[in-house]
C-alpha cells in the first residue's frame, strides 16, 4: 500500500506546490514526501536500467516556440486585440565513464505579448538556466557529487503603473545578471536514471549577483533588491540545497518532467526555506506539433515576500533532436 500511496502523490505533485498556503506550512512534509517517491520508485525499475547506462554521451534536446493571437471586431462582450509568441529550448547533453557520471541541463525561454491598448509590449517568459553534475559511483545508485546551478534573464525587466493623465509608463527594475544566481557545493547524488534522481548538499554557496545601480539609490534600505545591500553588487549565503528530477509518461504522447530545488540559508533566517519547483507537461499531436504547459512557483523572500507563479499554455512548433 505504501508503494501506491508514493506513485498517487507523484502524480499529485504539480497540484500540491500551487495550494502556496500548503507549501508555506509544511515545507519539510514536502521534502519527506519527495524522498519517498524516490525510495518507492526504486523498487519498480526496468531491466534496462539496472544495467547500467553505456559508457559515452547522451544527448537529446527540444526547441518549441509556442503561438497566441485573438482579434476582437465590434465584439459586445468586450476583448483587446492581442499577439504572442514564446520560444524555449530544453537541452540535456549526459556522459558516463565507468564509475563517473555528468549530467548537464540547459533550460531557456522567452516570450512577449503585445495588446492593442498597451504602450508597450510585456515579458511573459524570459529564463535561462544551467544545471550540471557531477557524480563518482559510491554504491548501489549512491554518487559522491559535486553540483552548478546558474540561473539569469536575458533582458530588461519592468514595472507598469500611470501617470497622472492616465497613459501607461513603465520603471526598469531587472537586467541581465541583474539578478543572477550561482549555487554550488558538494554532496550525495541519488540517481536511478537520467530520468529519476536527487542531490542533497548541506554545503552549498549561494551568490547572488546584480547591478550596482539598483543598489545605489538615495534611500535604499539594505536588502530591498534581492536581498543585496546598499551600494553593493553581491550577496553570499551558505546552506542546505536539496533538488529532484523526475520525468515520466503518463500515457502513449502525453509526458510530464518535474524540476524541484530547495535551498535553506544557515547564515540568515534559515526556516525560510526557498522554493524553485517547475512543471512541463507535453501532449504531442505529432512529430512537429504538441500542446504544452509549462508551470513554475518560486518562493524566496529576498526577491518577493509571497509566492511567484508563472503558466504559459499553448499549441506548439517543436524541433527534437
Amino acid at each position: 500500500m505504501q508503494f501506491d500511496f508514493v506513485q498517487i502523490f507523484l502524480y499529485l505533485l504539480p497540484i500540491f506546490l500551487t495550494l502556496n498556503y500548503i507549501i508555506m506550512k509544511n515545507v519539510l512534509l514536502v521534502c519527506v514526501l519527495f524522498l519517498g517517491t524516490i525510495s518507492g520508485f526504486a523498487q519498480d525499475e526496468s531491466k534496462t536500467t539496472e544495467e547500467g547506462p553505456k559508457d559515452g554521451w547522451t544527448k537529446k534536446g527540444n526547441i518549441s516556440f509556442l503561438f497566441n493571437q485573438s482579434a476582437f471586431s465590434n465584439w459586445v462582450a468586450g476583448g483587446e486585440n492581442n499577439i504572442s509568441g514564446t520560444l524555449g529550448l530544453n537541452y540535456d547533453f549526459n556522459y558516463v565513464k565507468g564509475d563517473w557520471a555528468w549530467d548537464n541541463k540547459i533550460i531557456g525561454s522567452y516570450g512577449l505579448v503585445k495588446t492593442k491598448n498597451s504602450e508597450f509590449e510585456k515579458k511573459t517568459d524570459d529564463r535561462f538556466e544551467f544545471n550540471s553534475i557531477l557524480g563518482k559511483k559510491a554504491k548501489g545508485y549512491w554518487y559522491y557529487s559535486a553540483f552548478v546551478n546558474f540561473r539569469t534573464q536575458f533582458t530588461k525587466g519592468f514595472e507598469y503603473d500611470t501617470d497622472d493623465n492616465g497613459k501607461e509608463i513603465r520603471t526598469e527594475n531587472t537586467s541581465i545578471f541583474s539578478p543572477a544566481y550561482l549555487v554550488f557545493g558538494p554532496g550525495m547524488l541519488w540517481k536511478k536514471s537520467d530520468n529519476l534522481k536527487f542531490n542533497l548538499a548541506p554545503l552549498t554557496s549561494k551568490l547572488t549577483f546584480v547591478d550596482k545601480d539598483y543598489t545605489s539609490g538615495t534611500g535604499y534600505v539594505d536588502g530591498d533588491y534581492f536581498g543585496v545591500d546598499a551600494g553593493e553588487g553581491l550577496r553570499y549565503e551558505l546552506g542546505l540545497n536539496a533538488s529532484g528530477y523526475y520525468s515520466f509518461k503518463i500515457m502513449e504522447n502525453v509526458s510530464m518532467e518535474n524540476i524541484l530545488n530547495l535551498y535553506s540559508n544557515y547564515l540568515e533566517d534559515p526556516q525560510n526555506v526557498d522554493i524553485d519547483f517547475t512543471m512541463n507537461f507535453v501532449m504531442t499531436i505529432n512529430k512537429y506539433l504538441s500542446a504544452n504547459l509549462a508551470f513554475q512557483t518560486i518562493y524566496d523572500d529576498n526577491a518577493f515576500r509571497g509566492f511567484q507563479t508563472r503558466e504559459v499554455f499553448g499549441v506548439g512548433i517543436n524541433y527534437g533532436f
